[in-house]
Parts: C-alpha cells; sequence; structure tokens
C-alpha cells in the first residue's frame, strides 16, 4: 500500500506544470531582442576607420562615431528596459511564492489535526466499534462510507504537502534564476557605459581637432550642401514627372470605367444617374489608379516593418531634418533623408515591392527611383544600377551596389529617402531595425 502510494505521488509531481516555463520564456524573449541590438553594434563596429588629418574625413569619422554612439545608447535602454521587466517578473514571483508558502502552512496545519483524530481513533477495534454501534443498516453503511473517505482524504492531504513543497522548491529556483538574469544584465549595462564613455571621449577629441579647422571645416560643408541641392533638385524634378504620369494613368483609367459603364447602362435601357455622377467628378480628382492605391495601402500598412534599404553591418551616420553637429560652431546640416554606412561591396535594395521609376546619372553615380503607389523611394550614390525605369520590383531586392570611395578608406555610403508624393517623410520611423 505504501508503495503504491509512492507510485501515484511521483506521477502527480512529474504530470504538475513546469513552472519555470513562464520566466525562461520572458528571459529568451529579452535576450533574443537584446541580442539583434548587440549584433548590429558589433557588426557597426567593424566599420569605424581611423581618421585622417583632412577635415572632410574627420567630419565623415564623426558621423559614423556620432552613429555609433546612439547605437549603444540605444542598446543601454533597452538593457533598462529588460532590468524592469525582470524586476517586476520577480515581484510577481515573490507573490506567488508567498501565496505557495500560506497554502502550504494551511494544508500542514489540517493535515496535523487529522493526524491527530487517527491518532486518538486508531486501532481497528475502535473503527469497528464505531461502525457497528450504528442504530442501523444505513447508518452503518453511511459511517462505513465516512471512515473510508476520511483516510482517502488524509492520503490526499499528505500527497498535496508534498507537491506543494516541490512547487515551493521549483519557484524558489525559478527566483533564483530570475535574480542571476537580472544580476547579468546590470553587469552588461556597466560594461556597455564604460565603452559608450570611451567613445563619446574619442568623440570630444574628434571635435576638437576640427574646431581648430573650422575655415577648412566650413568649407567642407559648403561642398557637401552644394552637392546635396543638386541632388535634392534633380529628385524633385523626376518626382514631379513621375506625379503627373500617375495622374494621367489614372485619369485614362477612370475614363475608361466611365465609357464602359455608359455602354453597360444603354444596353440594359437603364438611367443614366451612374454616368451624371461620374461627369460630376472632375478629373483632376482622379490621382491614382485603383493598383497604386492597393499599393500605396499595404505600403502603409508595413510602417515600422519595412527592411534596410542597405544590405549587411550599417550605421546611421546622418539623420533626416535640419540639426546642428553637436561640438561645432555655426556648422547645421539639413538632409533630406538619411545617411547609412555599410560595408564595401553592400548592395542597395528595394524596401517595398514597386516599379522603377527613374534612374539617372549624377557626377558620374547612379541613383534609383521605386514607385509604392503614392509612396517612392530614393536610393542614391550607388556605383552601379541593375535595374532600369519600368521594372517591377520585389522586397529586398538587390537595385545595385552602393559606391564605396577609395580615397577615404572605401567608406560606402547609401543615401535614402522617403517620399509621399512631393511631401519628404522621415524614413527611420518606416524602417524595421
Amino acid at each position: 500500500m505504501m508503495k503504491r502510494f509512492f507510485v501515484i505521488l511521483i506521477s502527480c509531481l512529474w504530470l504538475a506544470v513546469p513552472l519555470f516555463a513562464q520566466s525562461n520564456k520572458l528571459i529568451r524573449e529579452l535576450e533574443s531582442k537584446r541580442g539583434t541590438l548587440q549584433k548590429q553594434i558589433a557588426e557597426s563596429e567593424s566599420i569605424l576607420k581611423n581618421t585622417k588629418k583632412d577635415v572632410g574625413s574627420q567630419l565623415n569619422s564623426l558621423a559614423v562615431l556620432t552613429g555609433q554612439i546612439e547605437e549603444r545608447k540605444r542598446y543601454i535602454m533597452a538593457i533598462n528596459n529588460d532590468v524592469e521587466a525582470i524586476q517586476r517578473e520577480l515581484a510577481s514571483l515573490e507573490r506567488q511564492l508567498r501565496g505557495l508558502e500560506k497554502d502550504l502552512k494551511d494544508k500542514k496545519k489540517k493535515y496535523e489535526a487529522s493526524v491527530q483524530y487517527l491518532y486518538k481513533n486508531k486501532s481497528i477495534e475502535e473503527k469497528l466499534m464505531f461502525i457497528f454501534s450504528a442504530k442501523n443498516l444505513g447508518q452503518t453503511y453511511r459511517r462505513m462510507r465516512y471512515v473510508r473517505e476520511y483516510a482517502t482524504y488524509q492520503r490526499l492531504q499528505g500527497e498535496e504537502i508534498l507537491k506543494k513543497q516541490e512547487q515551493i522548491r521549483k519557484k524558489k529556483a525559478e527566483r533564483q534564476q530570475v535574480k542571476a538574469a537580472k544580476e547579468s544584465l546590470l553587469q552588461e549595462r556597466e560594461s556597455e557605459k564604460v565603452k559608450l564613455e570611451e567613445q563619446e571621449k574619442e568623440k570630444r577629441t574628434l571635435v576638437t581637432n576640427l574646431q581648430k579647422k573650422q575655415k577648412g571645416l566650413q568649407n567642407e560643408i559648403n561642398k557637401k550642401r552644394r552637392e546635396a541641392n543638386q541632388l535634392n533638385a534633380r529628385i524633385d524634378k523626376l518626382i514631379a514627372e513621375e506625379i503627373e504620369r500617375a495622374r494621367k494613368r489614372a485619369q485614362e483609367e477612370a475614363r475608361r470605367e466611365a465609357a464602359a459603364r455608359k455602354k453597360e447602362e444603354s444596353k440594359e435601357g437603364k438611367s443614366t444617374a451612374t454616368e451624371a455622377a461620374a461627369k460630376s467628378k472632375p478629373l483632376d480628382a482622379y490621382t491614382m489608379s485603383k493598383a497604386d492605391r492597393e499599393l500605396s495601402g499595404n505600403f502603409a500598412a508595413n510602417r515600422g516593418k519595412l527592411p534596410m534599404p542597405i544590405s549587411g553591418a550599417y550605421i546611421i551616420t546622418s539623420r533626416y531634418g535640419q540639426y546642428a553637429v553637436e561640438g561645432l560652431r555655426n556648422v547645421k546640416l539639413d538632409n533630406k533623408g538619411i545617411d547609412i554606412q555599410g560595408r564595401p561591396g553592400a548592395q542597395a535594395r528595394a524596401i517595398f515591392d514597386g516599379k522603377v521609376a527613374a534612374v539617372f546619372q549624377l557626377n558620374g553615380l547612379f541613383n534609383v527611383l521605386i514607385r509604392h503607389g503614392d509612396y517612392i523611394s530614393v536610393y542614391c550614390n550607388l556605383s552601379s544600377a541593375s535595374v532600369k525605369a519600368g521594372d517591377t520590383v520585389k522586397t529586398k531586392q538587390s537595385i545595385g551596389q552602393v559606391f564605396s570611395d577609395a580615397t577615404d578608406n572605401g567608406r560606402t555610403v547609401l543615401h535614402f529617402q522617403l517620399r509621399r508624393e512631393k511631401e519628404k517623410l522621415n524614413p527611420e520611423p518606416w524602417l524595421n531595425r
């Protein structure tokens, strides 16, 4: 009987739901997210090059270093969020543990009472006397059932106590595991802070060197600004032409649909109310075809999920909009997109399905515009283009190789823009980083 009791007990313990699952899942999810950021930092660190003495290269190095610092700050912020999540998990485990210990205490108290009762009525004679002292057969049956059920109740109470003790043991082990994960995270955060401090010190040194070359720095900025203005003027012109072509396509589609409706209604002898309604809507209102509208909706639905427009490791070295370069006087930049530095040999790739609207060369480099409904993505600074105007492209399809500057340690930078018709958008919130 005792052997059977232990077999049942062990089976119950093996069939218990694993208590580590929830905390382990949380820790794995947090580690996976951090792992992606950690990989990005490691890869982007390999892009950092030794600075040259000329102002142009030092300014580029400052951009790369600033981008690297931003990545590390983002990683430290992710660690902070993970520490908070693990702290919440620890608090939850503490509450669960207190509840389990309270249940165990209650069960032990009940079990103790039942043991004391059985001790007082332990002999077979006493049980038989209790059963046979019944006044009638019905009462005898009820007393027999009571004795049997009470024995079962006591056995189950013992099993519950052992099961609860095992749950407490596992919960304590789970708590210890989560505490260890938190401690590891805190150490990693301190390590990242030290690295960040070193990089910020390196940045201050670089800024000091550039401040001594203010005149040459201003000339370099002016040169970059002239090149950017020239590029943006060409992009604006091509986008305006593409918008006009799209408007004409939409108008032609509207005309065909109106003609088809008119023909159908005349066949059936129906009222021309539909035709009159169509005529009341000016053709200028048709700016996109049905296919373009559908593609636009799909593109917009993927905001924040679009792939990076460059293959391999990367650092965003210049962000969207107007901003002053930290630490430098009178140095302001105005970026209509973002600059992404990669490794030599990196490919520019389409961020979504679409059609190539234009491919043009400027200063010996290729630039590609891809239409995604009323959204247009722009890829600049390519040494070669593998697509032509009118080509249909798929998400992540290579459209050309990004130019690597042999005179500047193979510096490889893709300039990327995103427009909604003529409206300039900040690409970063659209990309999955």
